[in-house]
């Protein structure tokens, strides 16, 4: 783990990156992969982080395991396995974007998430970043949505480099709920107020919208994004299934509590909410599946969250496949420009090869 000044986490700690060397032909080539981690969105739930390893590097682990995407591993991860591969710890609460603090008496908060991302960069780009070639920037959950927020300004920083982004169940939705309200709106609305993060969103974004928050939510961002993005995403992502179509304050009767642990349980009308969510996912998506080459995406049917990161779905024998290509294929040939790489799976339940984190209905042709 390597500590860098001039930002802090929630709890006044110093940030901190882990970083594996590249070799060879990747010597000169970068991977930067955003962790994630949720969020907090009032004073309370922030002060509860600020005293985990979500909120603090002095309770986090001074050593990761990569594997995956950062795998060094050539069978395991043929594309980058010998670039220079970073993890960012994710300590901020607001996927890197914020710039405020909070204190009263007894409690002090630091909400620098813009900062860190400031900061991390700055420290990197003396020690070999300044003159990668290739770079991508990617992330997982909270830190794939941070790849939005941030993915021009890492172009930018590297104006001699072949740089492109991917996010990794970062894809948000602006969706209601089954209640019909818009709890994760509220979450985020609150979230940016809090953490002073409006002024570090997209200028362009902000000027089409009427409410500049909304920003914060991916489906806004991405038009204005110019640099090479790749999309990869479960159109039933456990963890918006979970927290944007069925949080737990619009199933007050715990109708759906059997549903989302096994869908064996979920009724008609159910399946069909799951299956109206994941046409609201692609509609929101629709553009990159349409536009241009230089964009890439691979939507698959499976009941997951953050598929880059593990070994068993981001390249194994037995790893999600869309028309027989796994998701480790389908972003190497994008980024290097081998083929251009747009898939979207059949809706539930046809994929057969998914690792689902729900268990799975049997399969039946009839459903």
């Amino acid at each position: 783990m390597v500590w860098v000044f001039c930002a802090v986490c929630l709890d006044g700690s110093l940030p901190a990156y882990h970083l594996h060397r590249g070799s060879g032909a990747g010597a000169t080539n970068w991977l930067l992969q955003f962790e994630g981690g949720g969020w907090c969105n009032d004073v309370e739930s922030c002060l509860i982080r600020a005293g985990t390893r979500r909120g603090s590097t002095t309770l986090m682990n001074k050593q990761e395991v990569f594997s995956g995407i950062l795998s060094n591993n050539a069978s395991f991860n043929p594309d980058f396995y010998n670039w220079n591969r970073v993890k960012l710890r994710y300590c901020d609460g607001a996927s890197f974007t914020g710039d405020s603090h909070f204190r009263n008496k007894s409690s002090v908060l630091y909400f620098r998430g813009q900062r860190i991302w400031d900061a991390i960069i700055t420290h990197l780009l003396p020690r070999g970043l300044a003159h990668a070639r290739k770079a991508l920037l990617s992330g997982c959950s909270a830190g794939g949505l941070s790849v939005f927020h941030h993915c021009d300004d890492f172009s930018r920083k590297l104006p001699n480099a072949t740089v492109k982004c991917l996010s990794d169940a970062g894809f948000f939705l602006d969706a209601k709920d089954i209640a019909s309200n818009f709890t994760m709106r509220s979450l985020y609305e609150d979230l940016v107020t809090l953490q002073g993060v409006e002024k570090n969103l997209n200028e362009d974004c902000k000027a089409s919208l009427a409410n500049p928050k909304l920003c914060f939510f991916p489906q806004y961002v991405l038009r204005y994004i110019t640099t090479p993005f790749f999309l990869l995403n479960s159109a039933y992502d456990v963890y918006q299934i979970n927290h944007i179509l069925v949080p737990p304050s619009a199933d007050i009767q715990g109708l759906w509590k059997s549903c989302k642990t096994q869908l064996s349980e979920c009724n008609t009308a159910q399946i069909n909410l799951l299956q109206g969510f994941r046409r609201e996912m692609l509609r929101a998506s629709l553009f990159i599946f349409r536009g241009s080459r230089r964009d890439g995406m691979f939507i698959n049917s499976c009941f997951s969250h953050c598929q880059s990161e593990l070994q068993p779905t981001w390249l194994a024998l037995d790893s999600p496949r869309i028309h027989n290509k796994t998701m480790a294929e389908a972003v190497g040939d994008w980024y290097f420009g081998r083929n251009v790489t747009k898939l979207v799976d059949c809706p539930y339940p046809c994929d057969r090869h998914c690792h689902n984190l729900i268990p799975q209905i049997a399969q039946n042709d009839d459903l």
